[in-house]
């Protein structure tokens, strides 16, 4: 994609930005006079204005990244505005691919390999973004750019190790002018790597192998040892973060079973584990693998000896059902309701690049063995190809090249705005004003508009893809469920189908038949799901444990008032009946909801439930309007027990189906709970007032506390509140026909509360309340007057119980005793602590909860040892002693990963933070989904398979061996900084 030639910033036609606001301009006005002083060029540009300058600027208020990375060295910003950019670009690559060379007869030290490709990186990031941003470049121009620095970078940091392991005695090279050549290390970037096609704030995927008898190593023997451990290095080189920033993020687990092998495999064993257990999606993987680093020709052999392995000598579609397992591992969706623009995925969700290119490679996979042109790795090159090849017309290629570029601008505009490897469009419409303008476009209308024509587009595509595939298996057999026998060819019809218990399946759907349930006593109705059957049973045969997803089905419609209205949804929706089979497949928990109430259903029904992000203004508007009619007391605390089971029953639907990820779901559950909360305070307060009337000067306000306090429940949580008051300290009683003195007034409040949430009624319970946490715990008052609180965290409170002061959050009441808690809370938190105390109470604390509560198994998220625990510890403990440190930060209100971010930042070091936001980041998505589908421990052997395949989903591992590694990995990490921090 890269060619010859030279373009200069000022020259660009059509590269017109909006700023973000005019305060933001101003700002990046006063950056670029401050730059001006030090550089003749930008303060010409500055004094002659025009479209260059309003581009600068504009591009340094939509990118706060652009404009910190031109504060830091100046000189880039002058470069880009007077040189041509291409050649600039073309040196500085070279610059990298040459930065392990020795100077004088010396190799650097890798200290110095690390900061001259950091810099490099910075400034190639740089220029490209500035001609990405002014059209100078497009997507194709930018990835292949990014993807040659990357590899310069790969093979420069291998040429260092080699040179150093020969330095060492470790290695013999056999030319040091040329390391890599004839060493028999085969480095292959994978992904979007491999096919030049990089994000701008991409990770890298590398597998490493290497051949013992290459003659580098003086005993082969020592090959296991040696390569794994420069490995090690190479990625220390590339990621970790340093004054100067990073290189590349690295990710080395797409090698052979990466939860057991090490870093770097031999020749022999990879091609021993391909041949015999390579797995379909490993197969997809290869597709795009290419050497870019090490022994080049090596490498290409290495693929060459693996094309029989990816590409099958024949039509290939016996992996056709592997490949809907891997499609529903990306979870696809085929249509269910609106696309939300804000919050959703440009590359996972629907309509996103991994559909696109997934349709490339499922169609390669299946035909690459035959037609060998169908091999190509990049997505634009493999839809030319397979419209040559009359696999696809010319409009689907047409049509889908023209979306995959649009969506990798929008990405790669994501990812500019603060070098963060993310998809996500933001969620608020200050932060999409940026993406829209970096766009080109005017307003966040036009470009919603434009985005969401395009993913309805691949969405539609993709579709259409999988559709065509089904119609292979035409022919499924008599399906016969009349008379009172099973019939013979029905049950062989079953079992092919993927039912492993057909006689009990075809005695069910005769149960359907047969009228017995109250949805199908209707003629019109059995009549529908006669119709539906066959494609029930299909889709239902074709989810792992097909029987148990089809008997809570039964357990679903058994329950339900009526059923034509479903079950003609249903056949003219595959989405909504997709949605089902999956609830039913993956998320018993779920199932169990719906067929216990089927009115949670009907929100399912919403079109627009996909594309409303479920906030608190959303949220809240549903409530006000469920509440409107409620005219007693009873019955708004049955209406809040409907809203409450619906709501979280939808935002499980979200979940499930990828529409909003794991921090987002707890946000929700978050607001719900607060939402409930507010309105159930509001109705226990009045049904006090009618019956003792009011307590002169009296005051509640609700705090929140736990996870419920740092906005992190789940679909399963239970509440952590205390209740407050204070009075007027004059008055002895309250007025009303029962007088009732002050702390029995305020424990009669908060005892009916806490039976509003949880105590059993027709419509079940709201929450379980845990208050174990106001002052004293158990063996205190339920109700706390406000000046004891004060006095009890000033001069009593355990540092345990100061720890979880910091997730306290006023959730509702009255606004100044609010405010007054607030004030409390601060200060007692402002307050200097002897550090080695805290670490120590921290430190025995953990250890207590190690020994009393062992985790059952490994993915006990919350106890393992570098698990939950310890990252919310972590955070504590830095609040904690933050201002000892002079560096008080109020975390009030932030979730555990915000409260990271804002104290780790100067109390940790970045990698340490680094870690710690990851596992934080993959346990939430990961407990999200598991404490939504499932009661009790997830284990992998006894869990849905659904499930299973939601979890690898969710953990972006390509299987549960994977993903359980990843955790381990993980999770040891952070114990490891847990302990550190404490001793630091």
């Amino acid at each position: 994609m890269l060619k010859k030639s030279t373009h200069l910033l000022k020259d660009a036609a059509g590269a017109a930005l909006k700023p973000l606001n005019q305060s933001e301009l101003k700002l990046a006005m006063t950056d670029l006079a401050e730059i001006g002083r030090e550089q003749p060029a930008v303060a010409a540009m500055l004094k002659a204005g025009g479209p260059l300058c309003d581009f600068i600027a504009a591009a340094f208020t939509l990118s706060p990244y652009l404009r910190d990375a031109a504060n830091i060295d100046n000189d880039i910003l002058a470069a880009a505005i007077s040189a041509p950019l291409e050649p600039q670009i073309e040196a500085l690559i070279k610059e990298a691919r040459d930065s392990w060379q020795a100077e004088e007869g010396v190799f650097p030290a890798e200290s110095v390999v690390m900061t001259r490709l950091r810099r490099i990186k910075r400034k190639v990031a740089f220029l490209v973004a500035l001609a990405d941003l002014a059209r100078i470049f497009d997507g194709r121009q930018t990835t292949a750019w990014l993807s040659a620095l990357a590899e310069a970078s790969v093979a420069a940091a291998i040429d260092h190790l080699l040179m150093s392991a020969h330095e060492s005695g470790k290695l013999v090279i056999k030319d040091t002018g040329k390391p890599s050549e004839g060493s028999g290390l085969i480095v292959l970037g994978m992904g979007k790597l491999g096919a030049s096609e990089l994000n701008y704030s991409s990770d890298i995927d590398l597998v490493v192998f290497f051949d013992e008898q290459a003659g580098i190593v003086p005993d082969p023997d020592d090959a296991i040892e040696i390569f794994p451990r420069l490995m090690r290095r190479l990625v220390r080189i590339l990621q970790e973060r340093t004054a100067d920033g990073y290189v590349f993020r690295t990710d080395l687990r797409l090698r052979p079973d990466p939860g057991s092998t090490p870093l770097a495999i031999s020749f022999d064993a990879a091609m021993i584990y391909y041949e015999g257990r390579g797995q379909n999606w490993e197969r997809a993987a290869f597709i795009k693998a290419k050497p870019v680093a090490g022994d080049l020709a090596a490498g290409e052999d290495f693929l060459r000896g693996l094309v029989p392995f990816v590409f099958r000598k024949y039509l290939d579609y016996a992996a056709i059902a592997d490949i809907h397992s891997i499609k529903r591992q990306i979870h696809a969706h085929k249509g269910h309701g609106a696309i939300a623009v804000k919050g959703h995925n440009v590359k996972l969700g629907r309509g996103g690049i991994r559909e696109i290119e997934f349709f490339a490679q499922t169609q390669q996979l299946i035909a690459g063995g035959r037609m060998p042109v169908l091999r190509s790795r990049g997505t634009e090159e493999t839809l030319a190809e397979l419209t040559k090849a009359k696999w696809i017309d010319a409009e689907t290629r047409d049509e889908l090249t023209d979306a995959y570029w649009f969506l990798r601008d929008v990405e790669h505009r994501i990812q500019m705005v603060r070098d963060e490897q993310t998809h996500l469009l933001p969620e608020t419409e200050a932060d999409l004003k940026r993406i829209a303008f970096m766009m080109g476009f005017s307003d966040t209308s036009s470009f919603s508009e434009k985005l969401v024509d395009k993913l309805r587009t691949v969405e539609r595509r993709y579709a259409r893809l999988f559709e065509q595939e089904n119609k292979l298996s035409t022919d499924t057999g008599n399906l016969v469920f009349t008379g009172q026998n099973d019939d013979p060819d029905t049950l062989e019809t079953l079992k092919k189908m993927g039912f492993q218990r057909p006689s009990d399946i075809s005695r069910i759907i005769r149960t359907w038949h047969y009228g017995r349930y109250r949805a199908t006593q209707s003629v019109e109705a059995r009549e529908r799901l006669t119709e539906l059957t066959p494609q029930l049973l299909r889709v239902f045969g074709e989810s792992k444990r097909a029987d148990e997803a089809l008997l809570r089905f039964d357990s679903f419609i058994s329950g339900l008032p009526s059923g034509i209205q479903l079950f003609s949804l249903l056949g003219s929706n595959p989405a909504l009946l997709s949605l089902i089979v999956n609830i039913m497949s993956s998320a018993p928990k779920l199932a169990e909801v719906i067929a216990a109430k089927p009115h949670v259903f009907d929100g399912m029904l919403d079109p627009g439930l996909m594309a409303e992000l479920p906030t608190r203004e959303y949220l809240g508007e549903r409530l006000k309007a469920s509440l409107v009619q409620a005219r007693y007391y009873e019955e708004l605390l049955d209406r809040l027990r409907i809203f409450a089971a619906e709501q979280r029953f939808l935002i499980g639907i979200r979940l499930l189906t990828g529409a909003i990820n794991g921090a987002m779901a707890a946000r929700a559950f978050t607001h719900l709970a607060d939402l409930i909360i507010e309105a159930a305070l509001d109705g226990v307060v009045k049904e006090v007032e009618a019956a003792h009337g009011r307590f002169p000067g009296g005051k509640v306000a609700v705090a929140g506390m736990g996870k419920l306090g740092s906005f992190e429940l789940t679909a399963g949580s239970d509440i952590d509140l205390i209740l407050l008051y204070d009075y007027d300290d004059t008055a002895g009683e309250s007025d009303g026909e029962k007088p009732l003195d002050a702390v029995r007034y305020f424990t009669r409040i908060t005892q009916r509360l806490i039976a509003a949430f949880s105590a059993p009624t027709a419509e079940g319970i709201l929450y379980e309340v845990d208050m174990r946490l106001r002052p004293s715990g158990n063996k205190g008052p339920v109700a706390t007057r406000i000046n004891s609180f004060e006095k009890y965290q000033r001069e009593e409170a355990w540092t345990w119980e100061h720890m979880a002061l910091s997730r306290a959050r006023l959730i509702c009441g009255d606004a100044s005793l609010t405010e007054a808690a607030e004030r409390i809370i601060s200060d007692v938190l402002s307050q200097k602590r002897d550090t080695a105390k805290v670490a120590r109470d921290v430190g025995e604390m953990r250890d207590l909860i190690d020994k009393e509560k062992a985790p059952e198994n490994g993915w006990d998220l919350k106890l393992i040892p570098g698990g939950v625990i310890d990252i919310e510890f972590i955070a504590q403990y830095l609040a904690l002693i933050a201002p000892t440190k002079g560096d008080a930060v109020k975390v009030n209100g932030l979730n555990t990963g915000e409260a990271l971010k804002a104290l780790g930042g100067r109390l940790m070091t970045p990698a340490d933070l680094d870690t710690c936001l990851e596992a934080f980041n993959l346990y939430t998505e990961l407990s999200q989904l598991i404490r939504l589908c499932i009661d009790g421990l997830f284990d992998p052997k006894e869990a849905p398979s659904g499930l299973v395949e939601l979890v690898c989903r969710a953990g972006d591992c390509p299987d549960i061996k994977t993903l359980e590694s990843e955790v381990k990995r993980l999770s040891k990490a952070v114990r490891k900084i847990f302990q550190a921090v404490l001793k630091a």
